[in-house]
Parts: structure tokens; C-alpha cells; sequence
């Protein structure tokens, strides 16, 4: 089996251009037990993301998703179209989370290329997303730039 056989044949560094937007298929609903499984892996104490009690009193009426999760979540529902031949992630930035997240949402992710610009290296070029996330009344939750190194079908196409 050839290594390109195991990624998308529409997502080398060649079929993105400047302006395109991706909706992704996918949409994923936000349980408790990733909301609980992260905050605590990365020691987030926060009463809003744990404390279901206090949170029940809240405009929220109920705890809060830990906005690491949700944007995780955004930028996964986006690989298999942008990233899945990705040689290098290069950065992340202008992260803005828009408005909270309960459990039971569910997010839904689009995304728009900003830039296309070649690499130092000829087997690859950067391609700079930005990712948006919306829950299940369309209102945004999410958005971040993403800069990825990819191949290109030129040289990684045929192996």
C-alpha cells in the first residue's frame, strides 16, 4: 500500500486557494466526559467547569465547556480536510472564543484559507487557515488562524 493511498486526494498543499471556505461534514457534541478528562489534564480549576451545583444558578443553567476543549474540538473536525497531509502545525494564533459552551452543544466547523505561500523546502508549502466554530443555533463559538506545512502532490502524491 502506498502512503498517499491512506490521506484525501483534495487537500495537498496544490488545492487550496486564497478565499476558499470548507464546511466540514462533521459535527460533534460536547459530553461531560470530555469536558471533565481535559480541564482536569491540564489543571484548570475553574468552579464553572466542575462545579454543577453552583453552575445551576448561572445564565448558563448548568457547567460550562472549558474553551481548550472547544477549540480542540473545532480544529479536529477541520484536519481531515485541511491538515491530513500535513508534514508540520507552525503555529496557532488570534484564538478568540466568542460565547460559552454547554454540555449537549454541538459544534460544527468551517474554514477559509488566508494565505498560500511556498516553503523553504520544495516537497511542501504553507498554507495559513482560519477555523471557525458554531454550535447547533449557528451562533459562533470559536475562531483561530492555523498555519500548516503540506505536502505537496507534486512530490508526495504517488509514493
Amino acid at each position: 500500500m502506498k502512503l498517499s493511498d491512506l490521506t484525501g486526494r483534495t487537500n495537498y498543499f496544490e488545492d487550496f486557494t486564497v478565499g476558499q471556505v470548507i464546511r466540514h461534514a462533521r459535527g460533534k457534541t460536547i459530553e461531560g466526559l470530555e469536558n471533565v478528562l481535559i480541564t482536569n489534564l491540564v489543571m484548570n480549576t475553574a468552579q464553572g467547569h466542575f462545579n454543577e451545583h453552583a453552575m445551576k444558578t448561572s445564565p448558563w443553567k448548568g457547567r460550562l465547556s472549558y474553551g481548550g476543549v472547544n477549540f480542540s474540538l473545532v480544529m479536529g473536525l477541520a484536519m481531515q480536510d485541511t491538515g491530513e497531509n500535513a508534514l508540520a502545525e507552525l503555529g496557532l494564533d488570534n484564538i478568540r472564543l466568542m460565547n460559552p459552551v454547554v454540555h449537549g452543544d454541538t459544534l460544527y466547523a468551517y474554514s477559509e484559507v488566508l494565505s498560500v505561500e511556498d516553503a523553504d523546502r520544495e516537497d511542501a508549502g504553507v498554507v495559513t487557515f482560519r477555523h471557525y466554530g458554531v454550535n447547533q443555533d449557528d451562533q459562533q463559538v470559536f475562531q483561530g488562524d492555523r498555519r500548516m506545512l503540506l505536502k505537496r502532490r507534486s512530490h508526495w502524491g504517488d509514493r
